[in-house]
């Protein structure tokens, strides 16, 4: 079945995503973005009044795809909690090995962005990131974990911290250690 056509805004997007994910977003401009979809950057400032709107749109397009991914990993992991926690390392190990991995898109934009707190951009990763931290609080509130809040944020630092380290190193061995450290940060 071939894949529906984008609407124009989608299509910019998609262009931008791939964009700012291989090249930064500092790096890429709106001219590039323009380019790459194939469309002139009047259309491109007639969806999007700036570049840092673009910046946030392609943040807020990544919020459930990475979602829905990790909660995958999550599913099919077989086993206890701890053990679908553990899976999920496992899993994004695999995919932080391959060459065509640049890191966690929100993290690296927030870096990029650093000195402007405020940026909408930033506001987009910090609602993805307690999004992510509200689905695991679910999940162990519904397992009965203890201090499931807590489980959950220490379970981002190590994610976060895990796709950090694999940039210098490109080793998923750390980010195994990390899933190691966050299965024992489970207590029933």
């Amino acid at each position: 079945m071939p894949k529906p056509a984008l609407n124009t805004r989608e299509k910019i997007v998609e262009a931008a995503a791939h964009l700012f994910y291989s090249e930064g977003i500092r790096a890429v401009s709106v001219d590039a973005v323009a380019a790459k979809s194939q469309l002139t950057k009047k259309t491109l400032y007639y969806h999007f009044a700036s570049k840092d709107e673009l910046i946030a749109a392609y943040l807020a397009s990544r919020d459930q795809p990475t979602l829905q991914l990790y909660q995958k990993w999550f599913d099919e992991t077989e086993g206890t909690v701890c053990d679908k926690v553990r899976g999920m390392f496992q899993r994004f190990a695999q995919v932080a090995n391959s060459p065509e991995w640049r890191g966690c898109g929100f993290n690296r934009t927030a870096a990029e962005l650093a000195s402007t707190p405020g940026h909408p951009a930033v506001k987009a990763g910090a609602t993805h990131k307690k999004r992510f931290e509200g689905w695991l609080t679910d999940i162990f509130e519904r397992e009965s974990i203890s201090n499931a809040r807590t489980s959950a944020r220490q379970i981002i630092v190590l994610l976060d911290g895990a796709a950090s380290i694999m940039l210098i190193h490109r080793d998923p061995a750390y980010v195994e250690a990390a899933g190691e450290v966050a299965a024992n940060c489970i207590r029933t």
